[in-house]
């Protein structure tokens, strides 16, 4: 069964840690404003990795989309691979980015707790995404956003929550956005020093994601 996060107060205390400032990864640069760079601009493509799967995450529409299972297949039940996540309902993207620009869209309508962003590709499958140094992600819980790394959560200034967001990220400059896909505008960034392969990753304890992928980057963020 997936660990789960998401019913009273479970998020805001995750593993005894409170709300704060992040350190070494400082967030909260310029909320509402696009960032330039002159990294090379890619359209990545990717589905999710069915190898890095947790056992409560079942992948359809081709492995673009993740519904989350409450009980989940009895771990025995699934391949053993060791990119498999095996204690918290987390899936990768099959492709690791190493450099540019990149822009990718997730349809969140149908879950109310999620974490959507990237972690290096060999990040440790014992982890969340968000509760290392190795992950970057922006979570939704409790009717609230927030942005978190390296088990530190700021809260991120929304209101409502969008139907699709979108996730920018500038490899070589070190910044990853969460993007109101339907404005389009950049609502956060967060900053930090990317020097591995990072791939696309997800959490999930409710509903279901899509991911669209192969998206050209909106005009208004370049």
């Amino acid at each position: 069964m997936a660990a789960s996060i998401g019913a009273s107060s479970r998020v805001w205390v995750l593993l005894g840690r409170s709300v704060s400032a992040l350190h070494r990864q400082p967030v909260g640069l310029s909320a509402t404003r696009s960032f330039v760079s002159t990294s090379t601009i890619n359209n990545l493509q990717f589905r999710l990795d069915e190898r890095t799967a947790h056992s409560s995450l079942d992948l359809f529409k081709k492995d673009t989309g993740v519904i989350y299972r409450m009980l989940g297949l009895d771990p025995s039940h699934v391949p053993n691979n060791p990119e498999r996540f095996r204690d918290w309902a987390v899936v990768f993207g099959d492709e690791e980015i190493s450099g540019g620009r990149h822009y990718w869209e997730v349809t969140v309508k149908k879950s109310w707790e999620f974490r959507v962003g990237v972690a290096e590709a060999l990040m440790s499958r014992d982890d969340c995404v968000g509760t290392n140094g190795s992950s970057w992600v922006f979570g939704y819980a409790q009717r609230k956003w927030f942005a978190m790394t390296n088990n530190k959560m700021v809260p991120v200034t929304l209101v409502g929550k969008p139907d699709r967001v979108g996730i920018l990220l500038d490899f070589e400059a070190g910044v990853l956005g969460l993007v109101d896909a339907e404005k389009p505008r950049i609502i956060h960034t967060m900053k930090a020093r990317f020097k591995t392969p990072l791939c696309p990753a997800f959490g999930l304890w409710n509903g279901e994601l899509l991911t669209h992928s192969g998206l050209e980057e909106p005009q208004r963020l370049k």
